[in-house]
């Protein structure tokens, strides 16, 4: 029997997301994101319930400002106190893991979907899924963007607008397109 798509994204091989189960798996992570968008913010408080349930991991304080949007909810793993301000994104295609205490800004966007560098193959629906892990007390500035495979250390700032396209060391400030290290700290 043939692996399928899923087991595929979630092992890092080239998989096709025009499949019916990822569909079926984005299709409910919508539902969830609807719910948490939708919901007064005294009911929502820091998750919507659908939101939560869906989560891979939620600590404690964890919480989501509306709007949000994820694609699959499942991967996504949220430490102690991590804060997520209004219109962030997270395409997690692949396991997106931030660490306790990080903040995120408005309208962060993590992108763990790599398309296919042939046209032919990106119209075929192929992607390749690379993780993202951000660890504790991590600032990223506002409409940061942070590209799959990166690993970004315990005390980072990532500066406002910044694309992170690698690794970003423990305790370093990074700004810029792509982004470059200003100080150590």
């Amino acid at each position: 029997m043939a692996e399928s798509e899923r087991a595929k994204m979630a092992a890092g091989e080239w998989y096709t997301c025009l499949d019916a189960e990822l569909e079926t798996l984005r299709a409910s992570a919508a539902d969830a994101v609807f719910e948490h968008n939708s919901l007064p913010p005294r009911q929502r408080r820091n998750l919507g319930p659908g939101l939560k349930a869906l989560l891979g991991g939620v600590g404690e304080g964890a919480r989501i400002e509306a709007p949000f949007h994820c694609a699959y909810g499942f991967n996504i793993f949220l430490g102690d106190g991590v804060f997520l301000n209004a219109g962030c994104t997270i395409l997690d295609t692949a396991s997106v893991r931030i660490g306790k205490g990080t903040l995120l800004g408005p309208n962060v966007q993590i992108y763990c979907a790599e398309h296919h560098k042939e046209a032919s193959g990106r119209q075929a629906g192929l992607e390749i899924a690379r993780s993202v892990d951000i660890g504790a007390n991590a600032w990223i500035g506002g409409s940061a963007i942070i590209l799959g495979g990166v690993t970004i250390g315990d005390g980072a700032i990532v500066g406002a607008g910044a694309v992170v396209t690698r690794d970003v060391p423990a305790n370093t400030t990074v700004v810029g397109n792509p982004a470059r290290q200003v100080t150590r700290g």
